[in-house]
């Protein structure tokens, strides 16, 4: 698959201590799915602020580690945009992490608690077997074509919505799709603040 978007220099690489925290801490923060508020948030140290939000990037944690020093945040929004910008100002390979950290869609495979959510919201746990084997070829023929699986903010779709958008994305060229994953991991990301952070009282 070619370069499909530039991003930023390999200099921007994740720091050891970034390193460390993806390897050792990522299961904890995909769990850690308490709310909090944003005072709570613009309040923590760096390492408070990841136990928060470093689920809301599937098992990405650097995007909030590399966001904390963006604070305060005058709202979940800001803090949305700004965990957003963490991304576009990465490199292309991680990016490309970040897209492969999601699970396939459909597909009864470990994924962390939010993501269960999601898909069961979508009634993506009670599929018909003619459902997962449709399913199961389009993820496939998306993932040999594209080198990430299909991602895309389910909450409020059915089966038959995402199947449609599977089969229509799976056409696009690639450097449109690698845009369009990374808006959909945008608003997955965005779904999930609202969810876990309100706003100061």
């Amino acid at each position: 698959m070619g370069d499909v978007d530039g991003g930023a220099s390999d200099a921007d690489d994740a720091s050891e201590s970034e390193q460390r925290v993806d390897d050792h801490r990522r299961i904890q923060y995909a769990m850690n799915e308490h709310t909090t508020t944003l005072a709570a948030v613009n309040d923590a140290d760096e390492e408070r602020f990841v136990d928060l939000l470093g689920g809301v990037y599937e098992e990405s944690p650097w995007v909030a580690a590399r966001t904390h020093a963006k604070r305060p945040f005058g709202s979940v929004e800001e803090l949305a945009a700004a965990m957003a910008e963490t991304v576009a100002d990465a490199s292309r390979e991680r990016k490309l992490e970040l897209l492969r950290a999601h699970p396939d869609l459909g597909e009864q495979t470990e994924m962390t608690d939010a993501s269960e959510r999601e898909q069961a919201s979508a009634g993506l746990d009670e599929l018909s077997r003619e459902q997962y084997e449709a399913f199961e070829e389009l993820n496939a023929r998306y993932r040999e074509k594209f080198g990430f699986p299909f991602v895309m903010a389910v909450t409020g779709a059915s089966p038959d919505d995402i199947r449609a958008a599977m089969e229509e994305r799976v056409e696009h060229a690639e450097a449109e799709e690698f845009r369009t994953a990374l808006e959909e991991v945008h608003e997955i990301a965005r779904l999930r603040l609202e969810e876990r952070v309100r706003a100061s009282e």
